[in-house]
């Protein structure tokens, strides 16, 4: 199954339409309404950013999210994206097994370098080694979460020596990976040497650009071995605004585009929907643009939109979810399972990598002759 998303940026933006800045107390409870609302009209996937520096919020979205996986059932909860450049990838092995226990694996993350470039420096990281560090903190990440005992050393951190990650991944299996973004050819090309998913975030770029980098990971999955170029998993993402009527919604939306941080006082609203995903109109439009995704990307795993942003009131997002849930996504997923054929794999998910490793394993790590504990791989063994 196709899998039908929100994400948000996290930003923190005035409503030109009342003048008024929502605190960052009522942006944070927003966000847990926002990921409630995505499961109840059912969709199945919530991302969350991560940001370090107003407008944003989101600098712990590990913590909201575990936050969310209480309040909730069945959505999956993932990052988007997960700072692979500036965060300890020990402290993410960590971060996101923890979730992925609390959440009983209705988790994943996407990995990326950001767009916020003073960033860097506030965690003790240079800029121009960005790639590099994408790079060799994923290869650690990659290993903590698959060898139990890790020796390492490499070029941006100090050494690990007989290191274990803990607590170890739940049921023996790491959280699913995407690796995000937008125009750097060689993180694609890691996605496809990992077998990991790439996801596009292809919202501020034409369809020829997003056309030709799936179509780099495609090639490069198959080279790599891990199947067929249409077996790759790919995740996009989107904007919409839907009214009934289409000529209210351009109404309607115009004056947040018109100054929003992100695209505002640039590209006109219809020269910006002409040449990216954002999609202004009625819940038909998005059916049909989002629909004609797959005739330049292939069957694609994961669409993710951009709803709560440019201080849009909460009242606005959960009615575009609404809408999104009801109208669109259900005969989005009609149209898109029409012709896929069957060798082309579903969105990954917890339950579908378990079974794919043989069943669940108990993945915890006792420490030989535990003096804490008082437990032991030999101890146990005899029990």
């Amino acid at each position: 199954m196709m899998q039908f998303g929100v994400f948000t940026v996290s930003d923190i933006t005035r409503d030109p339409t009342t003048g008024r800045i929502p605190t960052e107390h009522e942006r944070i409870r927003a966000v847990v309404e926002i990921a409630k609302k995505v499961e109840e009209v059912g969709l199945d996937v919530f991302a969350l950013g991560e940001h370090h520096n107003p407008p944003f919020f989101s600098s712990s979205p590990t913590t909201t999210l575990a936050y969310i996986a209480a309040q909730t059932q069945r959505v999956i909860l993932s990052t988007a994206t997960t700072l692979i450049t500036t965060n300890d990838p020990v402290k993410i092995a960590e971060d996101y097994a923890m979730l992925q226990h609390l959440a009983d694996g209705r988790n994943d993350l996407m990995l990326g370098r950001g767009n916020t470039g003073p960033v860097y420096p506030w965690f003790g990281q240079d800029i121009r080694n960005g790639l590099g560090l994408a790079i060799e903190n994923y290869a650690l990440l990659h290993r903590l979460w698959r060898e139990d005992v890790v020796d390492w050393s490499g070029k941006f951190r100090t050494p690990l020596q007989s290191f274990t990650s803990t607590p170890r991944p739940l049921d023996g299996v790491a959280p699913f990976v995407w690796h995000g973004s937008i125009r750097t050819p060689q993180i694609a090309e890691q996605a496809a040497f990992y077998g990991d998913g790439f996801f596009h975030n292809n919202i501020f770029w034409n369809i020829e650009h997003t056309q030709a980098m799936v179509q780099l990971y495609r090639e490069r999955f198959e080279h790599y071995g891990h199947g067929s170029a249409d077996q790759a998993i790919v995740g996009l993402g989107g904007q919409v605004f839907m009214r009934p009527n289409s000529q209210d919604a351009v109404r309607e939306f115009r004056p947040y585009f018109d100054v929003a941080p992100v695209y505002g006082h640039g590209p006109s609203l219809e020269e910006f929907t002409e040449l990216t995903p954002l999609t202004v109109g009625s819940p038909q439009q998005v059916i049909d643009r989002y629909a004609g995704m797959r005739d330049a990307v292939g069957d694609y795993q994961r669409q993710l939109f951009l709803i709560d942003h440019a201080g849009l009131p909460l009242e606005t997002v959960l009615e575009q979810i609404e809408i999104l849930g009801t109208e669109v996504v259900p005969v989005l997923r009609r149209e898109l399972a029409v012709g896929r054929p069957a060798h082309v794999p579903d969105a990954p998910t917890h339950a579908s990598l378990v079974a794919a490793a043989g069943g669940p394993q108990d993945s915890t790590v006792y420490a030989d002759a535990d003096g804490v504990t008082g437990r032991s791989p030999k101890v146990e063994a005899t029990a």
